[in-house]
């Protein structure tokens, strides 16, 4: 594919990525204010505690076959149809292990509730491995446009069960119900959009060729999945469940914020490095716009997330979750770099180096655990400011693996970065001095996400930033395109 082309086409991918992401993570944010607003840190605490579980076996029955769909040069529909079948068994299995081990689980967190709650919650990655398939299938495709659209209608339809559950006083049901109508509708969604990829005839023989590779990305997945979870699951064997629901409910609008960015970058990198072809100059210069581009977005979102973190916790969801204040900045922290983490997994997943994909994030997940539970008789705002700290420098380690592929030096990674932190930092500064003398709560969070905004963009404008730059044509271009029409 010939490099403009290949631009043209990586830009209107990012273009309604970042439209599901930003709409996607808009409906998250309204219905998260209804949800917390009748919902108590309790309820958040018991449906917290679980996640781990449904998102570890949901690992486990994908197997990474979604990311290796993507790097066959030609797929079948014998591919999808074995991937189809395996993650359904898989799934079916799983889920017979998990229902019997509802009581131990239970136990382990105190919770006799935990025996119903957990057998139901878990039905959500079963119905979702009849999708498995058909996500390799779009994604190969950069089908973002149809992607969002699903994803908008279930996240809506399942929005409005869980808060019409929650009104009624359903408690942490209403949490349970929302995430299973949630995979039941986007799951079907994806069959709108695909041809008949599934067949009767169960044949697992297309496997052989990436199943080695598919391996290494579930392994991965999984040490994803852990050190995404292991502060929630830590918690809630040693902590009061109210606890664990106020740093759930911190890492929840966290992780919205920092998935806005990464889920746009995310159904692009592995797809147009793929593309690039072998060329190393090449996968360098792209590599290095997807960094810029993805701290030019995260950066500032999360610091500013955190500058207003306490204005916001009490606009919008109440005075009640004032203690998840101080862990929401903690997080927002690691938010800011996790986007980047994900860009160079990407990266790797891309060129076919599932091996470093997966070596660096198990050694990432066993010095998280190391760090948590040395720092757990601490408290639970130390354990997670240990966290953020093995996060933040993680991200010297994933670019030690960059460089050993593609010989990104450091050098290259400062001059790509710094500019845009040396910005960030000085935006939370002067807006900090400039507000720190409004009283009224609203005025101040208006105000705030205002200076923030203005100074950001203008400095990144004066000093002609590339993505910024970049942002301004297209959106030119695609004003002359519509008028022409």
């Amino acid at each position: 594919m010939p490099e403009e082309s290949l631009k043209q086409k990586t830009a209107k991918s990012v273009a309604w990525s970042a439209l599901n992401s930003g709409t996607t993570q808009l409906l998250n944010l309204v219905l998260g204010i209804f949800l917390a607003r009748l919902l108590t840190p309790s309820d958040y605490g018991i449906v917290g505690v679980l996640s781990i579980f449904t998102m570890l076996a949901g690992n486990i029955q994908t197997c990474g076959f979604a990311h290796a769909l993507i790097n066959l040069k030609v797929d079948r529909l014998e591919d999808y149809n074995a991937v189809f079948w395996f993650n359904v068994i898989t799934g079916a299995v799983l889920y017979g292990v998990l229902y019997c081990s509802a009581p131990l689980i239970a136990r382990f967190f105190h919770q006799p509730c935990l025996v119903e709650v957990s057998r139901t919650l878990f039905l959500v990655f079963f119905i979702s491995s009849f999708g498995i398939a058909h996500i390799g299938y779009m994604n190969k495709r950069l089908m973002n446009r149809e992607t969002a659209i699903v994803c908008i209608i279930a996240l809506t339809v399942s929005g409005a069960v869980g808060i019409m559950l929650a009104w009624m006083g359903k408690s942490y049901w209403s949490l349970v119900f929302q995430q299973l109508t949630y995979a039941v509708l986007i799951t079907a969604g994806r069959y709108c959009y695909c041809p008949r990829l599934v067949s009767l005839h169960i044949d697992f023989s297309p496997l052989r060729s990436f199943f080695g590779f598919g391996m290494r990305i579930m392994l991965t997945n999984i040490a994803n999945t852990l050190s995404n979870n292991v502060l929630t699951f830590i918690m809630g064997r040693l902590f009061p469940i109210h606890d664990v629901g106020n740093f759930s409910q911190a890492n929840k609008w966290s992780t919205l914020a920092s998935t806005t960015v990464y889920s746009t970058v995310d159904q692009i990198v592995q797809p147009v490095m793929v593309k690039a072809g072998g060329d190393v100059q090449r996968r360098k210069r792209v590599l290095r716009k997807l960094l810029r581009m993805t701290a030019f977005c995260a950066f500032p979102s999360m610091l500013g997330l955190a500058l207003v973190s306490r204005e916001f916790i009490l606009v919008t969801i109440g005075p009640k979750w004032l203690d998840a204040v101080m862990l929401l900045r903690i997080l927002c922290c690691a938010g800011a770099v996790i986007p980047i983490h994900h860009v160079y997994q990407n990266f790797m997943a891309s060129i076919g180096r599932s091996d470093i994909y997966l070596y660096t994030n198990i050694a990432l997940i066993f010095t998280q655990i190391a760090a948590v539970l040395l720092a757990s008789s601490h408290g639970i705002q130390t354990m997670v400011a240990t966290y953020v700290v093995v996060m933040l420098s993680w991200t010297l380690v994933w670019h030690a693996m960059a460089h050993r592929v593609i010989r990104l030096s450091v050098k290259d990674l400062l001059s790509d970065l710094l500019p845009i932190v040396v910005v960030t930092v000085a935006m939370v500064c002067v807006t900090w001095a400039v507000t720190r003398g409004i009283d009224h709560v609203v005025l101040k969070l208006c105000v705030r996400v205002v200076v923030a905004a203005v100074f950001y963009v203008s400095v990144m404008w004066l000093t002609r930033n590339d993505i910024l730059m970049d942002i301004i044509a297209f959106v030119k271009e695609r004003r002359q395109s519509a008028q022409s029409k």
